[in-house]
């Protein structure tokens, strides 16, 4: 969905952009080394090779300036990334074509392509540019070989100066390389992005933390005063309705206050949970298993189970050091709000997952209203709410719950296109019954 890459797409076309710059540079270095070669070898400046090369330059140039136009007035953005490298690959095939082919020393400009290809189009991209780089340089030295088109110096062909054997070694060789700096490149670079992505989990969470930590005392010092004289008022309200004839005036009004003292107890256990959630009951949980749990529990409401579809896409056996009540109470925040964040019929996934680091990552995604962008920077914030009957406690309390774990929650949102909360434990575990 497009909102999935909301938060990227400006460093994404920065990066293009730099991409571009650096090709221009290049080009600009293609002419001044000709220029300079030349000079330095008394020969004529637009002499063979270097007016070839000079052309090559100039198609460069061009393109660059038609990249940066697309770039500007268009929004196929990714359509630009993989046409501006596949022609890339043609460049530097037509350079090796100039530079001797068998014999030129350019065979690395298949790698700088490749490397940065994977650094705009991960591993995917990477690998779709090896295959066309690896075929445009085999397919050339074998044309060369075979006589089918003339080498670009003289007449003398490859069949009559290197053995086959070496031919086919050297495309083994070159295309062995290609692919394995394409892996490797392309790990190095999804490994960044999720990093990337941590780190600004990290920095947004430690800003809410800092916010919040400022109110902890004060909250649970306020819920504690409280408290103790919402007891009193309603054991005696309760011991006045005993005295009070059922259906009476006096006695719908006992009711309305019993209720609304009963809505404040609610609130001041959730501030008190907001300020102090404690991990006494903390145990290793299987939170595959939980999610299960909780999701049939969810659909069982009447309110939900008509208008929501709801898919999980569940990695097994992973397992958190949490309190279950708390896992429950995060989870079940978050599918409320996805599924009242709906208008109508709508979808939620659930998405659970691990990576090598031991950080187990539970998504949940909506198809529903989204969150306005005025109120990114407030919706952890305590009693900061949209709804006309909330509290404004439900994801500060989970908030505070995810930090008591050494946990992070961030979002990603667009308003009229929905909502994908992540929500980060660390120091999670993958057991694998079958492997134990």
């Amino acid at each position: 969905m497009q909102y999935r890459l909301f938060r990227e797409k400006t460093d994404f076309i920065n990066l293009i952009r730099w991409i571009i710059l650096s090709r221009i540079a290049f080009a600009a270095i293609i002419i001044i080394a000709c220029i300079v070669f030349s000079s330095g070898e008394n020969l004529f400046v637009f002499s063979q090779p270097f007016l070839s090369l000079y052309n090559i330059a100039g198609v460069i140039l061009s393109l660059s300036i038609i990249y940066l136009i697309w770039l500007n007035k268009f929004n196929s953005i990714l359509s630009l990334a993989y046409f501006q490298t596949i022609v890339d690959t043609f460049i530097v095939t037509g350079i090796i074509f100039v530079t001797g082919s068998y014999d030129s020393i350019f065979t690395f400009l298949y790698l700088v392509v490749i490397i940065y290809t994977s650094m705009l189009l991960l591993q995917k991209g990477s690998i779709i540019i090896t295959t066309i780089s690896c075929l445009q340089y085999a397919i050339l030295i074998e044309l060369e070989y075979y006589e089918i088109i003339t080498p670009y110096f003289g007449s003398f062909y490859l069949s009559g100066s290197v053995d086959e054997n070496r031919i086919l070694y050297r495309v083994i060789i070159v295309i062995v390389a290609c692919f394995a700096v394409a892996l490797l490149s392309g790990i190095l670079a999804r490994q960044l992005k999720g990093a990337k992505q941590d780190l600004k989990m990290a920095q947004e969470h430690l800003k809410r933390v800092e916010k919040m930590a400022a109110m902890d005392e004060m909250i649970a010092g306020i819920a504690h005063e409280i408290n103790n004289p919402l007891a009193s008022l309603s054991g005696s309200i309760q011991l006045l309705q005993e005295d009070t004839n059922p259906g009476s005036s006096e006695d719908k009004l006992m009711k309305i206050i019993l209720r609304e003292t009963n809505r404040l107890e609610k609130i001041v256990n959730d501030i008190r949970m907001f300020a102090r959630p404690g991990m006494a009951n903390a145990c290793e949980t299987k939170i595959s298993d939980s999610i299960e749990e909780i999701v049939q529990l969810f659909l069982n409401d009447p309110g939900w189970n008509s208008k929501i579809k709801l898919t999980m896409n569940l990695k097994k056996d992973i397992w958190v050091f949490i309190d279950p009540l708390h896992f429950n109470q995060i989870l079940w925040n978050l599918l409320k709000n996805a599924a009242q964040s709906i208008k109508g019929h709508g979808q939620i996934k659930i998405g659970l997952d691990i990576n090598k680091n031991r950080r187990a990552y539970l998504t949940v995604e909506d198809s529903g209203v989204g969150i306005d962008q005025k109120d990114f920077s407030h919706i952890f914030d305590p009693f900061y709410t949209s709804k006309p009957d909330g509290t404004g406690l439900g994801l500060s309390i989970i908030h505070k719950i995810i930090d008591t774990y050494n946990g992070m929650i961030d979002f990603e949102s667009s308003s009229g296109q929905g909502t994908i909360f992540t929500v980060l434990f660390d120091n999670a575990s993958f057991k694998n019954p079958s492997k134990i």
